[in-house]
C-alpha cells in the first residue's frame, strides 16, 4: 500500500477560485473586501510571503494594500497605523507579519487589531472565542487543515486525532478545531512521554513541531491520514516534520512538504478576509468557509 497524496496546492486552487467567485458576487453589491498587510523590518522569507498574499489578493479581486516599515519602527508608529487601519472602511482583514523585529510587543499589536479585522486569528478574543465554541476569525494554517482533513474523511467525528505541537498559531486552534469536530484529540510536545506509541493510536495525525524528519513512518498507525505542517529548510531541500519517505507506505493518506499544507495558509487568510467581509456588511458567512 502507498499512502495517497493530499494536493493541497490543487485544493488551494481550487478555494480560491470559489473565493474570487464569492468576491464578484459582493461587487454586484458595490462590496469590495480589502486585505491590509503590514511589514516591519527587511526579513527575506516574510517580504516573500507578502508578495506572495499581495499578489493572490489582486487575483481574487479583492483590494491589497501593504504597509512597508523599517526594522527601527517605534512601536507607537506601528500601533496608530493599525488604529488608522482599524478605523478605515476599505480595510475588512488586518494581518502583521510575524515575527517582529524584538523591540516590538507582538501580545500587544496583535491586540490592538480589531478582532472582527484580524484574518490571522491571533488577537485574544478570537483565541478565546474558538476555545469557547463561540463564533471566531480561525487562524489559517490550521483552519487550511480542517478543510483537508473534512475533504479527505468527511465526517471527523470519533476519530482519534494526535497533534504534535502546541504552539498558540498551529498546534492549539488545531486542536480546537479538531474538537469542535467531535475528534478525540490529544496534544502531544517535546515532554510527551512515549510518543511514537501515541502517535501509532492515531486516525489522524498533524506534525506541527518544527523539526525536520521528525516522525518515522514507524510511528504511524497503518492507514492514518498524517497532516504534515512542517517546512524545514535542508541541504537537500524543503521537508516537513514528517520522514516522507518512510511513511508513504504506511500511511493512508498525506500531504507532501511542499505542495501540502503550505498553499492551504494563504487561499485561507482569503477565505478569512471574505468572512470578515461578510459579517462586517451584515451578511451570511460564506459556506464552506468557516468551521
Amino acid at each position: 500500500m502507498t499512502a495517497a497524496i493530499i494536493d493541497g496546492k490543487a485544493f488551494a486552487a481550487g478555494l480560491r477560485a470559489r473565493i474570487a467567485t464569492e468576491v464578484a458576487a459582493l461587487a454586484d453589491r458595490g462590496i469590495k473586501p480589502g486585505l491590509a498587510v503590514v511589514l516591519v523590518g527587511e526579513d527575506p522569507a516574510s517580504q516573500v510571503y507578502v508578495r506572495s498574499k499581495g499578489r493572490m489578493t489582486v487575483e481574487v479581486g479583492m483590494a491589497s494594500f501593504e504597509h512597508r516599515l523599517p526594522a527601527t519602527t517605534p512601536e507607537v508608529e506601528l500601533l496608530a497605523l493599525i488604529a488608522r487601519l482599524n478605523a478605515d472602511p476599505a480595510v475588512n482583514g488586518i494581518l502583521v507579519q510575524l515575527p517582529l523585529p524584538r523591540h516590538l510587543n507582538e501580545a500587544a499589536v496583535i491586540n490592538a487589531i480589531a478582532p472582527e479585522k484580524d484574518v490571522d486569528g491571533f488577537h485574544i478574543l478570537n483565541v478565546g472565542r474558538l476555545a469557547t465554541g463561540q463564533r471566531a476569525m480561525v487562524p489559517c494554517t490550521p483552519l487550511g487543515c480542517l478543510m483537508l482533513l473534512r475533504d479527505r474523511l468527511g465526517d471527523l467525528a470519533g476519530k482519534r486525532a494526535v497533534v504534535i505541537g502546541r504552539s498558540n498559531i498551529v498546534g492549539k486552534p488545531m486542536a480546537q478545531l479538531l474538537l469542535r469536530d467531535n475528534a478525540t484529540v490529544t496534544v502531544a510536545h517535546s515532554r510527551t512521554a512515549d510518543l511514537p506509541a501515541l502517535c501509532r493510536e492515531a486516525d489522524i495525525l498533524v506534525a506541527a513541531v518544527g523539526r525536520a524528519e521528525f516522525v518515522k513512518g514507524n510511528w504511524i498507525r497503518p492507514g492514518a491520514t498524517v497532516i504534515d505542517v512542517g517546512i524545514n529548510r535542508t541541504e537537500a531541500g524543503l521537508v516537513g516534520d514528517v520522514d516522507f519517505t518512510s511513511a508513504l507506505p504506511v500511511a493512508g493518506a498525506i500531504t507532501p512538504v511542499p505542495g501540502g499544507v503550505g498553499p492551504m495558509t494563504i487561499a485561507c487568510l482569503l477565505a478569512n478576509t471574505l468572512t470578515a467581509t461578510a459579517r462586517a456588511n451584515g451578511l451570511p458567512d460564506p459556506e464552506g468557509l468557516t468551521p
